[in-house]
């Protein structure tokens, strides 16, 4: 069974990448299979760039292939942001609850209309000596409610409604669940792209 190694310490996010790299039939691991920390600096100025930091320093790190992705919300009435920073969003001293308030508050009194924003998903899948075997960038359309919806999914979910549902503001993705997330998100889109060249690239670097 071929490995391949998922450059991420977020588990809930790990769960997701899990969730839909699973039928493939391939070994996952973890950075927490690792012998040292895992803990590169995402310090690239877009989404490309810092999952290609993280897929090639956990490759090198685990001498195998490795996966990677940098997501973020980018929201039209901030200008992009927090779009790479969505993680960080706000400082160190806030959790996805946190983070989510505070750009609730930054959007307050910004009408419906303009509140459009788009999740982001880049894929980077790389090599020990540091090539890149796939590069594949996603996103998914939506519409930002004025409060939280739901208790399902993680970070800005709750409040990130895709524009297939936009008639209905109630149907975050928070709300949603999991199989209709998987089938409209930046994400899933990604990686559907994905599996389609994933098992070739596993078999010519076994």
């Amino acid at each position: 069974m071929p490995t391949l190694w998922i450059g991420s310490n977020n588990q809930k996010k790990l769960v997701e990448l899990t969730r839909l790299l699973t039928p493939l039939g391939v070994e996952l691991r973890t950075p927490k299979d690792l012998d040292g920390p895992f803990d590169p600096v995402e310090d690239q100025p877009d989404f490309a760039g810092n999952a290609r930091k993280k897929a090639t320093l956990l490759a090198e790190m685990a001498g195998a292939v490795a996966l990677a992705d940098d997501s973020g919300l980018c929201v039209d009435a901030m200008n992009g942001r927090p779009g790479v920073h969505s993680a960080r969003y706000g400082g160190p001293g806030l959790d996805d609850r946190g983070r989510l308030l505070k750009l609730l508050e930054e959007l307050r009194g910004v009408p419906h209309a303009q509140r459009t924003a788009r999740f982001v998903c880049h894929l980077c899948v790389a090599a020990p000596d540091g090539t890149v075997l796939a590069g594949i960038e996603r996103s998914c359309e939506g519409v930002l409610r004025a409060e939280p919806s739901g208790d399902g999914g993680f970070g800005y979910d709750p409040i990130f409604v895709p524009v297939e549902y936009q008639n209905d503001m109630s149907q975050s993705f928070a709300v949603l669940g999991d199989d209709v997330k998987d089938g409209l998100s930046h994400r899933g889109k990604a990686l559907r792209e994905l599996v389609t060249v994933l098992p070739q690239i596993l078999d010519e670097t076994r």
